[in-house]
């Protein structure tokens, strides 16, 4: 992470009683509840934080409260904010950053989902993915996982037509109020959960005036597997097949993520080998994901005979893992100290073949596609993003990048070997559909540059390298952001001295993604819906873990 030593001095200043622990990750700094709204406006304000990259809920037994990681989009400093909660274990709250970074509803919203602790001021004091009348808080450590409290519902679905806004009364003690998530007399139709264009189980329940989009209620509780709760019960190898499906397109970047926080914080060294073969695949991943989203997006807007071209690629990647990995999806091939076996003989002979045939690929998509007419008018100026609401909303990878922010973590916090290698970040200026499509187009052939520069440099070497049979990662907390297919990927390990995570919080990209839909489709039409949605690539796995 890049030097914060201002920044701390900046917070100390106004806080001279702050604790701050460094460590190897970004340095956090502990605040008081009350301290934490003036603060967050200094971040943002006078430090430049103008980038909230997750939101980490905790329940220390003794305490509860939240970690704020946030990011300086000029310096590329990150910090550490934890704030500890008021009140009681029956009702804890703290002060919302709503106001401050718009991500901040919907990852506090999360945050209350899990842990029960309420954000006073944010506007939306919902649950995010569990029933409304839920009971208990999942990610408490005094959590009652007995089925027989929230028994399997035969009912209909339960979603709310109200949201609680927490307010502060006179005493100031927390007090709640109901308030309309849409007016009275908005006519609200659902867009999904079963709809071919949502591309996963997501559901848009939207206001229309005749076809003209009014607002967008997001519930994206349909598929929640609970992953960061069971991990908690878990030893670190036992946590890594999850990462294969969240973003199953990027299966292999996750995993090298998680195996790369296990190794910084055991200290361990993996070899050059290793290091070459993972960002191989990640790379692989990278193109054969795109390829995904080149195929189903225009399959949204009409235009089958793409996802036919495009899969002709992704099919060649596949076969490549699958030779060396034995899978063709969870791949569980990354694991701590390396990867989990060689590569296949003819590994290198089937990259080349496949760095040989995509370029014809590419201007084949182009003129097929991008130039087309009707494409054109369906994409251009449809849904533009600005920069400004891509960093206040969190929306990273080629949807950030497409609106002129440079979020590349391959090249803000180059880890592995990205630092060595010859690249460039995709950066558009439009911010529009179309800019987020061409984006990935451009971003595959850089993928393939970076293939191009390795595939005959795989040094010898071990491609794992001995780790104890029994790990345990020493007491303390690390924090990192690599690069997925779709954006900045986030993970918080907090360690309590055992062989498992006391928490583990996964900061997927899509989550923001999702979030944003409503800024950017207000005013369009439903058909705009499927455009914009389609064009920011969100895949819902990865949203709801």
């Amino acid at each position: 992470m890049a030097n914060t030593n201002k920044t701390i001095e900046k917070i100390k200043a106004l806080l001279p009683d702050a604790a701050v622990s460094e460590g190897d990750s970004a340095p956090v700094v502990t605040v008081a509840a009350a301290q934490w709204h003036d603060l967050a406006l200094a971040l943002r304000n006078d430090m430049g934080m103008d980038f909230l990259t997750t939101i980490v809920g905790m329940d220390w037994t003794e305490s509860m409260g939240a970690i704020y990681y946030v990011m300086s989009t000029a310096t590329n400093e990150v910090v550490g904010i934890k704030v500890i909660a008021e009140g009681t274990r029956e009702l804890p709250y703290m002060p919302s950053a709503a106001d401050v970074w718009n991500v901040a509803t919907l990852y506090e919203r999360e945050v209350y989902d899990f842990f029960g602790i309420v954000f006073i001021g944010n506007p939306d004091m919902r649950r995010l993915f569990l029933n409304i009348d839920w009971v208990g808080y999942p990610l408490r450590k005094d959590y009652d996982a007995d089925p027989a409290v929230n028994p399997v519902s035969t009912e209909n679905e339960r979603q709310s037509d109200f949201t609680d806004v927490w307010t502060l009364d006179a005493d100031g003690k927390p007090q709640k109020h109901e308030e309309r998530v849409f007016a009275k007399d908005d006519f609200v139709v659902n867009i999904g959960p079963q709809h071919p264009a949502t591309h996963g189980v997501l559901r848009f329940r939207t206001a229309v005036d005749g076809e003209t989009i009014k607002k967008i209620d997001v519930y994206m509780g349909y598929i929640h597997r609970g992953i960061e709760k069971l991990c908690e019960n878990l030893t670190y190898p036992q946590t890594l097949h999850f990462m294969d499906r969240m973003d199953y397109f990027s299966a292999h970047n996750y995993h090298h993520a998680l195996c790369m926080l296990y190794e910084k914080a055991a200290g361990i060294e993996i070899s050059r080998r290793a290091q070459v073969i993972r960002v191989m695949m990640d790379e692989l991943s990278r193109i054969a994901s795109h390829c995904l989203f080149i195929g189903t997006y225009c399959m949204d807007l009409g235009a089958t005979t793409m996802l036919f071209y495009a899969l002709r690629v992704r099919e060649q990647i596949l076969d490549i893992m699958e030779k060396t990995c034995g899978a063709r999806m969870t791949f569980n091939y990354d694991c701590i100290g390396g990867v989990m076996q060689d590569l296949a003989p003819d590994f290198r002979d089937d990259v080349k073949a496949l760095l040989e045939v995509l370029p014809k690929n590419i201007k084949e998509y182009n003129e097929i596609f991008t130039g087309n007419v009707i494409a054109r008018n369906r994409m251009e100026g449809v849904g533009v993003l600005s920069r400004e609401d891509a960093i206040a909303y969190g929306v990273t990878g080629p949807s950030g990048r497409a609106s002129g922010w440079a979020c590349d973590m391959r090249k803000l916090f180059p880890y592995s070997i990205y630092g060595e290698l010859d690249f460039e970040e995709v950066v558009m200026t439009e911010g529009d559909s179309m800019a987020r499509f061409k984006c990935r187009m451009r971003e595959m052939e850089e993928s393939a540059k970076i293939l191009a520069q390795l595939v005959d440099n795989i040094p010898d070497g071990e491609y794992c390298v001995k780790v104890p049979k029994v790990l345990k990662l020493p007491a303390g907390s690390w924090f990192q952001l690599t690069e997925g297919c779709r954006g900045a990927f986030g993970l918080y390990l907090e360690s309590d001295g055992t062989t498992k995570p006391y928490r583990l919080k996964i900061a997927p990209p899509c989550l923001p993604q999702a979030a944003v839909v409503d800024h950017i489709t207000r005013g369009m039409k439903i058909a705009d819906l499927i455009t914009i949605g389609g064009s920011l690539d969100y895949i819902v796995p990865d949203i709801d873990r």
